[in-house]
């Protein structure tokens, strides 16, 4: 492990960090004083010993992240060198292999060390240069699993992937004009494929993981935490706050709509009134207002994708349904079917789990909004009426089917307010499968719904009044 500090205090002066000798000293005998067992007081130790400055925080973090996390775990499927997968198959024996593998051995050593890695089957070497590869990483930026695939082109090119996709081509090209036959460069060209697939693969998942840990520590509250990165535990907590919430907001809009049910200055009624004491002082009367409580209609997509934010969603919305007349509910993948008597005849959370378990509709399918929008106008708009508020909770994506957005111009045309929830940041909308720039087009409003704080913050925007 002290080797690993030391290492860890060079690859954070390499990036800015001041650290001294004597720092790094310090860090040996804290560490070794606190040991591993307890993960987050080993990175306060090494934190407070390490760093002074507040803007070298962050790189500090990326950092242990990556040293610290077992990352060489990442690179486990490739533990064996291309030699011994060779020998091992047997499709090489005896003078061939030997050539074959000094040949490698002679090459190697003029290979970038990503190739050498390869070659060598090294897991510790390769996790060793893609922590490198990932301090020059902005992962601040990586705010959306569909962000993973262009943040892996940047570790892997950082790492060296093009140059060592190049030497290990010349490597088969000089086995080729060394007389290896076109079956056995075939069999060394197969494998070195594979290994970089591995490589590909085990990028992939690193920047993936290394994203979830920077939204983790920087969403310590189950309120800020992205509702896709929410564990079981913490979804209960999360129907709890969306409770308060909720029971909070009505009572704000049931005193709201109290004060707005006065109406006009009814005169016959003001003078009768005040006749006794000849109008000194005055006391207007008003004309009642019949209170107006629309319809509300909600549409949610209960895909994998989005199954916590629709949880969310549901039961906040039925624990307001007391502000309005009617509620029915809608849930949809592909196909799309009704829900509403879920809710009629269980308790709320029993409701929305027995709404999101597949009971209405195929879980199995891939996500079709087009299909499951049509579906909805054809059968159901004969229902919207000017006091329906149809709300949609979904992130759009649409598995490259037809949008159908015509739909929902003839929903907007009918109904009150056609309003779309979306648990998907507005800098994805429109990037690869995503309908969410022409679904918001005939939406009165759109808006993103990510964790709880979001939806306290424009709660009030939700629920008419």
């Amino acid at each position: 492990m002290d080797a690993r500090i030391v290492e860890f205090a060079e690859v954070l002066r390499q990036n800015g960090v001041r650290v001294s000798t004597s720092e790094v000293q310090d860090a040996l005998r804290a560490t070794a004083e606190v040991g591993l067992e307890d993960r987050n007081l080993f990175r306060a130790v090494l934190r407070t010993t390490l760093v002074k400055r507040e803007l070298d925080v962050d790189t500090f973090l990326r950092a242990f992240d990556f040293y610290f996390s077992g990352a060489a775990r990442s690179f486990e499927a490739l533990d064996e060198s291309l030699a011994k997968q060779l020998e091992d198959e047997g499709y090489l024996e005896g003078d061939l292999l030997k050539m074959v593998v000094y040949q490698m051995n002679l090459l190697a050593p003029e290979m970038s060390p990503l190739a050498q890695a390869i070659l060598a089957g090294d897991r510790a070497r390769l996790a060793q240069i893609f922590r490198q590869a990932s301090l020059q990483l902005d992962l601040g930026q990586l705010e959306s699993p569909l962000q993973t695939g262009f943040f892996t082109r940047r570790l892997l090119a950082g790492a060296g992937m093009e140059r060592a996709r190049s030497d290990l081509k010349s490597m088969e090209d000089e086995l080729h004009a060394r007389g290896l036959s076109a079956e056995g460069i075939e069999i060394v060209s197969r494998h070195v494929a594979a290994a970089m697939r591995k490589i590909e693969d085990a990028a992939r998942a690193e920047v993936r993981r290394q994203s979830e840990a920077r939204i983790r520590r920087r969403t310590d509250s189950v309120l800020e935490k992205p509702l896709h990165l929410l564990t079981q535990a913490e979804v209960d907590q999360m129907e709890a706050a969306v409770r308060t919430l909720a029971e909070k907001l009505k009572s704000r809009l049931i005193r709201k709509q109290r004060s707005h049910r006065r109406g006009s200055l009814n005169v016959r009624r003001t003078l009768r009134r005040n006749m006794p004491w000849d109008g000194i002082p005055m006391v207007p009367q008003f004309r009642r207002r019949r209170p107006e409580r629309p319809e509300l209609v909600v549409l949610c997509d209960v895909s994998d994708s989005v199954r916590n934010a629709s949880r969310m969603m549901l039961l906040f919305m039925h624990t307001l349904q007391s502000l309005f007349v009617r509620v029915r509910s809608f849930v949809f993948v592909s196909d799309i079917g009704e829900v509403t008597h879920f809710f009629k005849d269980l308790d709320v959370s029993e409701a929305i789990d027995a709404a999101t378990a597949g009971r209405t509709v195929s879980m199995s399918a891939n996500s079709n909004y087009g299909r499951a929008l049509a579906d909805f106008t054809r059968d159901h708009l004969g229902s919207i009426t000017r006091r329906t508020t149809v709300m949609i909770i979904g992130d759009g994506r649409n598995n490259y089917n037809a949008s159908n957005a015509w739909a929902l111009k003839d929903l907007r045309r009918k109904a009150k307010r056609l309003l779309w929830i979306c648990p998907e940041e507005r800098g994805n909308w429109g990037i690869g499968d995503s309908e969410m720039l022409t679904y918001e087009k005939h939406c009165h409003q759109a808006v993103v719904v990510t964790s709880v704080s979001d939806l306290s913050r424009i709660a009030d925007q939700l629920v008419p009044t």
